[in-house]
C-alpha cells in the first residue's frame, strides 16, 4: 500500500510543484509585498498599510480605473450570458448543418483572448476600418470609435462578448439535458414557446447560468490583452482597466509593492462579488431535487 501511495504521489507531483512554485507562492509573496516599497532592484522597504492608504486615499488613477473596470465587467457579463443562451437556444434545434454553426460560433472563444484577434479587431474598427466603411457605403458618417471615450469601450466591450463560446457550449449541454417531456406537458396545457423558455427553461438553467456567471465574471475583471493592444487603456483612461494598471505600475515604474496592493484589492473585490453571488444563489438557482416553492 505504501508503494501505491509513493506512486500516486509521484503521478501528482508536477502539478504539486506547479501549485506551490508558479501560484502558492507567488500569491503569499504578493501579498508580503503589497505592504512594501519595492523596486526590483533593492530590498523590499516594509511600509504596513501606506500603499493601501495611498490607494484610497490619493490616486485619482485607482478610482478612475476602479470606475471603468466596474462598468465594464457588470456590461459585459450580462450581454455575454444573454447572447451566449440566446445562440445556445438556437443551435439547440435539430437542423440540417447544425454542428457546422455549432463549430463556427465556438471559434471566437478559442482565438479572441489571442494578439493576433486584437490586433485584427483594431483594424476593424479602424478609421478606413471594415465598420466605417460599411457605415459610409450606407450612407451614415465614419465613427470615430478609438478617439471617443465611450465608443472605446464599447468596442473592447462588443470584443468580450464576441468571445461567448465556451459560455454557449454549456449551456447547450444543458439545454439538451433537460427532458423534453416537460415542454409535450406544457404545450398540451396551451403554453407558448415562450411561456415554455421562461417558466421551464429558465429555471432548470439557474445551475449553469451560475455557474457561467462566476466564471466570466472572475474572467472580465482580469481582462487585459483586448484594452492593452486596441486602445493601450486610452483615450483618457476610458479603457483603462484594473490589469492595466496593474501591469504599468509593475513593469513600467517597477513599483512591485504598489503593483501588488492592486492586485490585492482586485482580488478582493472579485472574492466579494463571488460571496454575493453565492449568497443570492440560494433564493434564484433551481438544483435538481429542490423542494423550494
Amino acid at each position: 500500500m505504501t508503494a501505491r501511495r509513493l506512486l500516486g504521489l509521484g503521478y501528482l507531483a508536477p502539478y504539486i510543484v506547479g501549485l506551490l512554485v508558479f501560484t502558492l507562492v507567488p500569491f503569499l509573496a504578493s501579498l508580503y509585498l503589497s505592504f512594501t516599497d519595492y523596486n526590483l532592484m533593492s530590498a523590499p522597504v516594509w511600509t504596513g498599510l501606506q500603499n493601501y492608504f495611498d490607494l484610497f486615499t490619493s490616486d485619482r488613477t485607482f478610482r478612475r480605473s476602479l470606475t471603468v473596470t466596474l462598468i465594464y465587467v457588470f456590461t459585459t457579463v450580462p450581454l455575454k450570458l444573454a447572447f451566449a443562451l440566446f445562440i445556445a437556444y438556437i443551435l439547440n434545434y435539430r437542423l440540417r448543418g447544425i454542428n457546422f454553426f455549432r463549430t463556427a460560433f465556438y471559434v471566437p472563444s478559442i482565438l479572441g483572448g489571442s494578439i493576433a484577434i486584437a490586433v485584427l479587431w483594431r483594424y476593424i474598427f479602424a478609421t478606413d476600418g471594415l465598420v466605417n466603411m460599411g457605415l459610409t457605403s450606407m450612407g451614415f458618417e465614419a465613427v470615430n470609435w478609438f478617439g471617443d471615450p465611450g465608443n472605446a469601450l464599447f468596442t473592447i466591450t462588443l470584443l468580450r462578448c464576441w468571445q461567448f463560446g465556451s459560455a454557449m457550449v454549456i449551456f447547450l449541454a444543458a439545454l439538451q439535458s433537460i427532458d423534453k417531456s416537460l415542454y409535450e406537458a406544457a404545450a398540451i396545457d396551451g403554453a407558448s414557446k415562450l411561456h415554455s423558455f421562461i417558466f421551464i427553461t429558465i429555471p432548470l438553467l439557474t445551475p449553469v447560468i451560475f455557474f457561467n456567471l462566476i466564471m466570466q465574471m472572475v474572467q472580465a475583471f482580469q481582462e487585459f490583452n483586448g484594452p492593452y493592444i486596441i486602445t493601450g487603456g486610452g483615450p483618457l483612461k476610458s479603457t483603462y482597466l484594473l490589469p492595466l494598471y496593474i501591469y504599468d505600475e509593475a513593469f513600467k515604474r517597477f513599483d512591485m509593492g504598489y503593483a501588488s496592493a492592486i492586485a490585492w484589492v482586485l482580488f478582493v473585490i472579485i472574492m466579494m462579488l463571488t460571496l454575493v453571488a453565492f449568497w443570492s444563489s440560494k433564493k434564484w438557482v433551481f438544483y435538481a431535487g429542490d423542494k423550494r416553492s
